[in-house]
């Protein structure tokens, strides 16, 4: 089943001519109405004229988050203060929020790719659709629950908190797609089971899970856990929101609604496109944006393109599960450290819980790694030897996946802080003055 079947099945060559066509007119309007972008070509001496098609692209300057903060809060906006009819803002943890702005086109645009990612989940228009994402200057539950009504299913637009009455609502108003954070998915199975609940009590046959890095180890959990299908979605605040590319029923990759977002990896080494298939850095160019047309956004995203065909018959090509961000990367006594490697190591243990917090600390000049790692309720009630046992070949797996020994530091069950929104998995007080 497909949203809108012309543009998602469309053949190679006619996407190509559409990418084209809208890069040519997208090019045009950010050098005519954004001082920075037409200061970046003028720099390197492009015209507008310089592009002809899509593979043209290459030739054009990138774009970082720091240039939007740097044009706080409207001064990357493509029209007029009147024609954008809502703003959103990405958290920001230091300085200026990064603003982005959208006419009623590129609301209509949004909903439409948030439609067609849920019909990839296996939603029709007798779905009722539960968004547990936040709403507000976050994107999540917005962007879901357009794509909802777009689709002319029922929303539910409970946002975040109050999981108790989450659990009620899903219940009683029979909501077959969740749609929440996958940390959250998991906070929701365990209070299922506190509650007294039952997997048979729910109707539940899939649930959307983005807005944080998450593994195939964690996909499993939750799908064993809430006996569903979990499907992958992908967005950031920049370019749209969430729906810019969605996994499809054979969980192969997740389609990028390649029409309004043309997709690039590159090397965060020398910034050059690499071929399909290489990992390396996501950038991503809006097609048809009215608002805040990006042209190469870096995301610092780091995963590959897969354009191989895909079983589903969506034409568009597919970007592979994030595996990391660039800029979260941990560089420990010299080492590259990701949090996905810590996860996957710990979710491929049946006796470890899916919650863990990395601490992260300077001592007499040498880095120290700590994992605090909750302990299944089965492990903690066992003996003390066999918990002695478990910690030191977690430890040795860790030690062997990660390069870098670590201190393995077990918790009792439920210790570990939940979060209803994006989970805070690292604390770094290495340059904490």
């Amino acid at each position: 089943m497909y949203f809108n079947k012309e543009i998602e099945c469309m053949s190679r060559s006619e996407k190509e001519a559409l990418q084209s066509e809208r890069l040519i007119n997208v090019v045009k309007r950010v050098y005519d109405n954004v001082k920075m972008y037409r200061a970046k070509m003028d720099a390197i001496k492009l015209k507008p004229s310089d592009i002809k098609s899509i593979k043209d692209i290459y030739k054009l300057p990138y774009t970082v988050k720091q240039d939007l903060r740097d044009s706080y809060p409207f001064g990357m906006f493509a029209v007029p203060k009147r024609d954008i009819v809502r703003l959103h803002a990405s958290s920001a943890t230091t300085g200026k929020l990064t603003v982005v702005g959208y006419t009623k086109n590129d609301l209509d645009t949004w909903a439409e790719c948030d439609a067609r990612a849920l019909v990839m989940a296996g939603a029709t228009p007798d779905s009722t659709v539960h968004v547990a994402y936040g709403y507000g200057l976050f994107t999540g539950g917005l962007g879901m629950h357009y794509g909802t009504e777009k689709l002319g299913a029922t929303v539910v637009p409970v946002s975040s908190g109050n999981t108790k009455r989450q659990l009620m609502l899903m219940k009683d108003f029979e909501a077959d797609i969740l749609c929440c954070t996958p940390s959250y998915a998991i906070f929701l199975a365990e209070e299922m089971e506190k509650e007294g609940y039952s997997l048979k009590d729910f109707n539940l046959k899939a649930g959307i899970f983005g807005a944080e890095a998450w593994t195939e180890e964690m996909r499993k959990t939750i799908e064993n856990r809430l006996n569903i299908k979990a499907i992958d979605i992908y967005g950031l605040s920049e370019i749209c929101g969430p729906g810019v590319a969605c996994e499809c029923s054979e969980q192969t990759g997740m389609h990028i609604q390649d029409d309004y977002f043309f997709p690039e990896i590159i090397s965060t080494d020398t910034l050059e496109p690499l071929p399909i298939g290489e990992e390396g850095e996501l950038v991503f160019t809006t097609l048809t944006k009215e608002g805040i047309p990006l042209i190469r956004y870096r995301t610092r995203d780091l995963c590959s393109l897969n354009d191989t065909p895909c079983a589903c018959g969506r034409t568009s090509i597919k970007m592979n599960k994030v595996f990391a961000r660039s800029d979260d990367m941990l560089i420990i006594r010299g080492v590259n450290v990701f949090p996905s490697q810590i996860e996957s190591v710990l979710l491929s243990n049946p006796l470890a819980s899916p919650h863990y917090h990395i601490v992260v600390d300077r001592v007499n000049n040498l880095d120290v790694l700590e994992i605090q790692v909750e302990m299944s309720e089965a492990l903690f009630s066992d003996e003390v030897k066999a918990i002695e046992n478990f910690k030191n070949k977690l430890a040795q797996d860790m030690a062997s996946a990660i390069s870098v020994s670590a201190k393995i530091t077990l918790v009792s069950p439920h210790s570990i802080e939940r979060s209803e929104g994006k989970a805070k998995r690292i604390t770094d007080k290495r340059f904490v003055k």
